[in-house]
């Protein structure tokens, strides 16, 4: 037995020598890989004029492009980040890539609506690539990775936002929708290429293995549950069939995959302190900012002749959201390095409590720029915290060949709370229209969708408030006994 440890202990020091060697490069792809796979999220929504009358698309048929990408990216969800850790960090990131750039090629090839529906949905399920830096960081770099991780990932998810809404606006004014596609495609396979390079071959401790079943099912239900979201404001009342079809679908889905032997996610790892906790704020922070976006987008770009709004276009829109992603920026690790000191609440708290002032902002002061700066800023800086703990939490909790289904369980949750933050905002601005301008929605129904939107930071700081009750002092000694939890 020796000699094998001794194998072991030897491949895994040479694969953190080469990685202590390409810490910067290493870093710099990760960041780059999170950008751009999230940035495809932002980028069809200002490309919306030009999809509809290049194809002669209706309304329904819009939808429709939205629902495929959120449908698939679901799926994405669940699979990538838990294939990370059974069949290694190189397999994983090449079929990211591949599918990532098949879904632009597809779309720029075919230059129809169905290819763009494909496409739609091949983009979807590789933006799931955005949250597999949390697993190779982690296990290769040395010194507080996983501070480092969950930083690089926060601070691409701020820049992705700005990245997509800018590359859209700037797609409209001057490039032709293919060749939109096609520039899309060559930085997918620029980004696979260069990762493929840099990142150090890694080979999965564990033999664990994805029961098939409890994958195709936990996909199913999270996709009708997107579904419904989707479709909220097309379908109605059917959708709230659909959503308790999937609620009860998951409910029944996680009694099943308690007692699997090949369970797709852990779930005993949200028996421990706080880490339930971090999934209820992850999935709150991302209808939150679902909302937010939302909100200022139609409120910026409603036209000036309706008798409010700021008629600006998507680009305009996108540098009103710059001081979101700036402010992603701005800590450093001290997020991390407060929950790794055994104070998740405070950073939960802090998080919720800085997006419920800049919501709060906003919906009594957007009728000018500069108010737009501050709010967007306050948003941003709290959904870093709010994030930074959400991500960071898990990670501290387990072995580093969990990384990945660390990352993906609230990387679900956050992208199912999205849809909801979405599909609330929505329901709210359709409440009523002005008058002669069928479709707009009323100026006050703005106010109404931020404080509704602020309340979901209510929900954070009860979470938090309850666990910390709960389970007094357990995370911070969790962590002094965890090795995951300190610096190498």
């Amino acid at each position: 037995m020796a000699p094998a440890n001794d194998a072991v202990l030897e491949a895994a020091t040479g694969v953190r020598g080469e990685a202590a060697r390409k810490r910067g490069p290493l870093i710099a792809v990760a960041a780059v890989l999170s950008t751009v796979s999230q940035a495809i999220l932002y980028m069809l929504t200002p490309l919306l004029p030009v999809i509809q009358g290049h194809f002669a698309l209706d309304v329904v048929e819009t939808t429709w492009i939205f629902t495929a990408m959120a449908l698939a990216s679901g799926a994405g969800f669940v699979l990538v980040p838990r294939l990370q850790d059974v069949v290694g960090d190189r397999a994983i990131l090449l079929w990211s890539g591949i599918v990532l750039t098949a879904g632009a090629l597809i779309a720029a090839v075919s230059d129809a609506y169905p290819g763009l529906l494909v496409g739609a949905a091949l983009l979807g399920f590789g933006s799931a690539a955005s949250v597999l830096p949390l697993g190779f960081l982690r296990r290769h770099l040395s010194g507080g990775s996983i501070a480092t991780a969950v930083m690089v990932l926060i601070m691409a998810t701020g820049t992705a936002v700005v990245v997509g809404q800018v590359g859209g606006g700037l797609s409209v004014k001057y490039l032709s929708l293919p060749t939109f596609f096609y520039i899309l495609a060559a930085a997918f396979a620029a980004t696979t290429a260069a990762l493929l390079v840099v990142v150090p071959r890694w080979h999965p401790a564990s033999s664990d293995r994805i029961g098939v079943p409890g994958t195709v099912w936990m996909i199913a239900w999270v996709a009708v549950v997107l579904l419904a979201l989707a479709q909220v404001n097309v379908w109605g009342n059917l959708c709230y069939l659909i959503l308790a079809v999937g609620l009860l679908g998951g409910v029944a889905w996680v009694a099943v995959e308690r007692k699997s032997a090949t369970a797709v996610f852990d779930l005993s790892m949200l028996k421990k302190p706080f880490a339930s906790t971090a999934c209820v704020a992850a999935f709150l922070f991302g209808a939150i900012d679902g909302g937010f976006v939302l909100l200022v987008a139609y409120y910026t770009q409603t036209p000036a002749e309706v008798g409010y709004g700021l008629g600006t276009d998507a680009l305009g829109t996108s540098l009103m959201l710059l001081p979101f992603a700036l402010t992603m920026f701005i800590s450093g690790r001290a997020a991390e390095r407060l929950v790794q000191q055994g104070r998740p609440g405070v950073i939960l708290v802090a998080g919720a409590a800085m997006c419920g002032l800049g919501l709060v902002w906003l919906a009594f002061a957007h009728d000018h720029t500069w108010q737009y700066l501050v709010g967007s800023a306050l948003v941003g800086l709290g959904s870093r915290a709010g994030y930074s703990g959400s991500y960071a939490i898990p990670q501290l909790l387990v072995s580093e060949d969990k990384a990945g289904m660390a990352a993906g369980i609230p990387s679900t949750v956050m992208m199912i709370g999205a849809g909801l933050g979405t599909a609330v905002t929505t329901m709210t601005l359709s409440l009523a229209s002005v008058p002669h301008f069928d479709g707009v929605p009323q100026r006050s129904l703005y106010t109404v969708g931020y404080l509704i939107t602020a309340v979901f930071t209510a929900g954070i700081v009860l979470a938090a408030m309850v666990s910390s009750a709960r389970h007094p002092g357990a995370f911070k000694a969790l962590m002094s006994q965890s090795p995951a939890a300190l610096p190498n």
